[in-house]
């Protein structure tokens, strides 16, 4: 399967130049999906390690298929501030949506930093809610399903300013950051979003909480009435905002 170029978390990755050979590490892999795409960047010759406390969520990625010449990644269950010495060291470490979860992100990149080979790579792709959601005409539904996730975040204790941390964070952990970047993600009457599969992921959160029951949300329908919402409105909707950064080991 070809790499979408215009994917922000590839563009990212291939500027960091992850590619053939390497051995990556991926933090907080979840389902696997950033694990997939590793795996394909480093072919195979290239080794990825996908970490994750979620049981539930190793399984599935254990079952995601692997595209003929790509690495076939190994999935472990730890903690990231309980990293087994058997993990060894990389020639890149990579998360997405973990920093943003950590209390002490300086503490967790440092920690990572062990794992990383003298001039290996760290790229951390976070999410901030700072500037958004924005529009120019009224996307009430939209902003509603915004803001159950950045209540249910908030109550989590995230970082909701993540990406304007990044900077600090990882210079304070002692890396050289080489690239910062920040891009809108938006939301067009002919440009699909799944905020709705995202919220059904998130729902089980949401509703321990407090922040919306599940009638209120009505998850069954949400996905259609958002994108309904936006074919009816002529404009743009920004719900999110990416940051990336690229940090190396002295």
């Amino acid at each position: 399967m070809p790499l979408s170029k215009t994917d922000f978390t590839t563009r990212l990755l291939q500027d960091a130049q992850i590619g053939p050979g390497m051995r990556v590490l991926d933090v907080g892999c979840g389902s696997g999906e950033v694990s997939g795409l590793l795996a394909r960047l480093v072919e195979q010759d290239g080794a990825v390690v996908g970490i994750d406390q979620a049981e539930a969520a190793l399984a599935l990625a254990r079952e995601r298929p692997v595209p003929k010449g790509a690495a076939h990644p190994e999935f472990i269950a730890c903690d990231l501030h309980a990293l087994p010495a058997s993990l060894g060291l990389f020639d890149a470490i990579v998360g997405r949506r973990v920093l943003m979860y950590q209390p002490d992100a300086v503490r967790a990149v440092r920690a990572l930093g062990k794992l990383l080979l003298p001039g290996g790579v760290m790229v951390f792709q976070e999410h901030d809610n700072t500037l958004t959601p924005a529009s120019l005409v009224p996307f009430p539904l939209h902003r509603k399903a915004q803001l159950w996730l950045q209540r249910m975040l908030a109550h989590e204790g995230a970082d909701l300013h993540i990406g304007f941390n990044l900077q600090r964070i990882f210079s304070e952990a002692g890396l050289a950051v080489e690239d910062l970047r920040a891009e809108a993600l938006l939301q067009t009457p002919d440009m699909p979003y799944a905020l709705g599969e995202i919220i059904r992921a998130c729902l089980p959160r949401i509703i321990a909480h407090g922040v919306a029951t599940a009638r209120q949300v009505g998850v069954e329908t949400l996905q259609a009435r958002l994108d309904a919402e936006r074919r009816e409105t002529p404009g743009v909707y920004i719900g999110d905002m990416a940051f990336g950064v690229v940090a190396r080991k002295r």
